[in-house]
Parts: structure tokens; C-alpha cells; sequence
């Protein structure tokens, strides 16, 4: 099971800086359900849960069409935690670059699949959602 964990950590990083939503998804269970508070703001939508792959496909294709963000560098200190079904790694605040959007992964994993992602943003990231939103609102 630590191979396949380390397997899914290394290729969900790998496949999202590179744009590669095709593969992306494919890490994914039919069934799966996603959580980000990025869902509302980049799918104009309340919630903030999508269910099925086709949901979260719709979601990863918009995000990635609408990036770069500066504050998007993909760095990660190269450690997670795990039990076996369960994987969490953070993309710091603090980089050696500068700063970043802070978010930790949070995702369950069933038959080798991620059966259930939630994505929780530190005070930094929070700030770039309330700023988007209140330009949408001002324009």
C-alpha cells in the first residue's frame, strides 16, 4: 500500500503542475467526490462538493484553463502523511521562492483510487478567494 500512496503523491502533483487533466482524472474513482473552496468561484456554482468524475473533470479543465496564478508555485517540503487509506501533504505558505497559495490535500484513497479529496486553504489563499470574489461582485 506505501507504493501506491507514494505512487498517487507523486503523480497527482506531477499531472496538476503539468497540466495534465487527462491523466489527472484517471487517479480518480468513478464515485469520487471533491471538495475545494475554489469549486464556487471558478464553476459559479454555491457548493462547493462535487460528485463523479465528470463533475470534477468539468472543474479541473476550467481551473487549469484559467491559471497561471503568481501565487501558484507547486512547492512541497517532498513529505505526507498516510495510514494506508488516507493522504494529506501541504503546499506551504513559505517557499524558498517567496510565498504561495497554502493549501493542504487531504484525500481518501479506495482500490488505488482517490475516492474522496478535500482541499482546505490556509489565510493566504483565503485572502486571494475574498479578493476575487469582491472584484466579481465590483464589476
Amino acid at each position: 500500500m506505501t507504493d501506491e500512496i507514494n505512487n498517487l503523491y507523486e503523480q497527482w502533483h506531477d499531472f496538476a503542475r503539468n497540466r495534465d487533466v487527462e491523466a489527472l482524472i484517471d487517479l480518480y474513482a468513478d464515485h469520487a467526490t471533491f471538495e475545494s473552496p475554489l469549486v464556487p468561484a471558478i464553476l459559479d456554482q454555491k457548493s462547493g462538493v462535487l460528485h463523479g468524475r465528470n463533475e470534477i473533470l468539468r472543474f479541473l479543465q476550467e481551473g487549469t484553463r484559467r491559471r497561471p496564478n503568481d501565487l501558484v508555485r507547486w512547492y512541497r517540503t517532498g513529505k505526507y502523511f498516510t495510514d494506508g487509506n488516507t493522504l494529506i501533504w501541504e503546499y506551504p505558505r513559505e517557499t524558498p521562492d517567496g510565498e504561495q497559495i497554502d493549501i493542504l490535500e487531504v484525500m481518501e484513497v479506495t482500490d488505488g483510487k482517490i475516492s474522496r479529496h478535500r482541499i482546505y486553504w490556509g489565510w493566504l489563499g483565503c485572502n486571494v478567494l475574498i479578493s476575487s470574489a469582491v472584484s466579481k461582485v465590483r464589476v
